[in-house]
């Protein structure tokens, strides 16, 4: 099957061009080639927008009226993952912050059902906590603060049919420990942490290869203690940014993309339920959040996660730095792909590369998105015209 593109602009590895054919077979892209004179079997017109490839989000509390601690089950990954595929996520993460070691292994267990049984998008699970430091927990809840324990270990690094991505506190977890979670594939990252520079980069030492939406709750850069956030600037990890103009100062976003690259900074949502919706409230471990604004806040003004998708986020991010599209591209789908890497399968629009991609418009909003080559319910197919 022959989908042509035009009149617009496509994101490719190679650089931008106005129009192409992409030919694809069984949900994977054969190649991309200019405009042949032949018909193709579907025309899409741009109309001045653009298109690149889906996003990939690695952290995705809820999404649709659904949280994923609320309901560890394939029906509310597919929820989410719809909600958040009406703004181009083709990929994503759905994240269980700090809960009990029953809910850890029953969240595991429901994201290995959901893809096994084909529910698109969800390519791993993220386990945000419990092993955190309580100073800087923000929203999560202090009773559940432990340290990482045998049990618990064993269920991470046993065999799972997606990426498994762990946030924790490296100063309160044994390097051992780190060491063991990444040679069974678990992709830890440091979040929620008060760690010292020093022992940021022993866990990188080991193996620690994130850092969870930097610079919020953890300890920031200091010109005599670097802390943390000192740690993701001298070193070659990724960092997750939140980008919604109000976990960052748009300042910071700039520097921290001058300091680490594209090719090191991942654009994340850390969204809530209330994405996808119209819903001015919502429950998080029994407090309730405020939905202002655009901002998830508690009565204590602690900010729960975001009311943020990635369409979102990518225009936000062009809007506060002057990048291009393209570039701000890179850290919505190439890099966070390298991050879990999956960069071989998805993040691009290449042979060999799943048809993943996402329509915005000229004002970046999201027009359509394609997972696999099929264009999900929830987008627009009247705009798919047979050619």
């Amino acid at each position: 099957m022959i989908v042509r593109f035009q009149n617009g602009r496509l994101a490719l590895p190679t650089g931008t061009v106005g129009a192409a054919d992409i030919a694809i077979s069984d949900g994977t892209v054969l190649s991309v080639t200019p405009v042949a004179d032949t018909p193709a079997d579907w025309l899409v017109d741009l109309a001045g927008g653009w298109l690149l490839p889906g996003f990939v989000d690695t952290q995705v509390n809820g999404g649709g009226g659904v949280l994923f601690n609320d309901q560890v089950d394939v029906e509310a990954i597919a929820a989410i993952g719809a909600a958040h595929a009406r703004f181009g996520t083709t990929a994503f993460l759905p994240t269980l912050i700090s809960d009990t070691p029953a809910q850890i292994a029953a969240a595991l267990a429901a994201v290995d059902a959901a893809i096994e049984q084909g529910v698109p998008g969800v390519v791993g699970i993220h386990i945000e906590g419990p092993f955190i430091n309580e100073v800087k927990r923000g929203i999560h809840e202090a009773h559940r603060i432990r340290r990482l324990d045998a049990d618990t270990l064993a269920t991470l690094t046993a065999r799972h049919r997606g990426r498994v991505m762990l946030t924790l506190a490296p100063e309160l977890c044994d390097e051992d420990d780190i060491r063991i979670l990444v040679r069974h594939g678990v992709i830890v990252s440091a979040g929620h942490s008060d760690a010292t520079y020093d022992e940021a980069q022993r866990a990188i030492g080991a193996g620690l290869m994130g850092f969870t939406h930097l610079f919020n709750a953890m300890s920031p850069l200091h010109h005599r203690n670097p802390g943390a956030v000192g740690a993701a600037f001298d070193s070659d990890t990724y960092c997750g940014l939140i980008v919604d103009n109000v976990h960052l100062h748009p300042a910071v976003v700039r520097l921290a993309i001058h300091a680490k690259g594209k090719e090191r900074i991942m654009l994340v949502t850390d969204a809530m339920p209330s994405v996808g919706t119209d819903v001015s409230e919502f429950t998080l471990q029994g407090k309730r959040i405020a939905v202002k604004d655009g901002v998830c806040i508690f009565e204590d003004g602690t900010l729960a996660g975001a009311h943020l998708d990635m369409a979102s986020a990518l225009r936000k991010t062009v809007e506060v730095t002057g990048l291009s599209v393209p570039d701000v591209s890179v850290m919505a789908s190439a890099t966070p792909a390298a991050f879990l890497s999956l960069n071989d399968r998805i993040g691009a629009i290449a042979p060999g590369q799943r048809a993943d991609w996402v329509w915005l418009d000229a004002e970046l909003a999201p027009r359509a998105t394609w997972i696999g080559g099929q264009m999900i319910p929830e987008s627009a197919s009247d705009l798919v015209q047979t050619a």
